[in-house]
């Protein structure tokens, strides 16, 4: 997937879009995605001035978007008007901090679904270090406009 599809998967847009392609993804089993960490991501200017490092809390955002691109490319998302919203995060842990000039590699894979429910474990790397891993649970939910 590329970034237009990725966009036309999930509602996230600049400067929140945090994943700029899919490398592989197996139905309902699991997803790998590409963010490649720029200088100029907005949030390095106050994180932190005197080096620039990735939050953490945007990691686990990045592992989230890919759950959900994975939960989406795995039902009919679109045609019943749902978003997939985050339930929660466990056992994030950090391993490495992540900066300019890195490519984070995501990996989600379904832990458990049931029906609107789904468990994934997700892993961030960077040149094959682990950099953080996260379980998270996502529910798919209707939009409310």
């Amino acid at each position: 997937m590329n970034i237009d599809n990725i966009i036309q998967s999930i509602p996230h847009r600049f400067p929140f879009l945090l994943v700029d392609r899919v490398l592989e993804f197996e139905f309902e089993k699991y997803l790998i995605a590409l963010k490649n960490v720029t200088i100029n991501e907005p949030f390095f200017t106050g994180h932190f001035p005197v080096r620039a490092v990735m939050p953490g809390v945007l990691i686990v955002e990045a592992l989230a978007q890919a759950a959900a691109l994975l939960a989406c490319r795995s039902t009919d998302l679109k045609a019943n008007g749902s978003l997939f919203y985050l339930g929660g995060i466990e056992n994030a842990r950090f391993k490495r901090v992540v900066v300019p000039g890195d490519q984070l590699i995501l990996r989600v894979d379904v832990q458990k679904r049931r029906t609107r429910v789904w468990k994934f474990k997700g892993t961030a790397t960077v040149n094959g270090e682990v950099a953080c891993i996260a379980e998270m649970t996502s529910t798919e939910g209707k939009i409310d406009l």
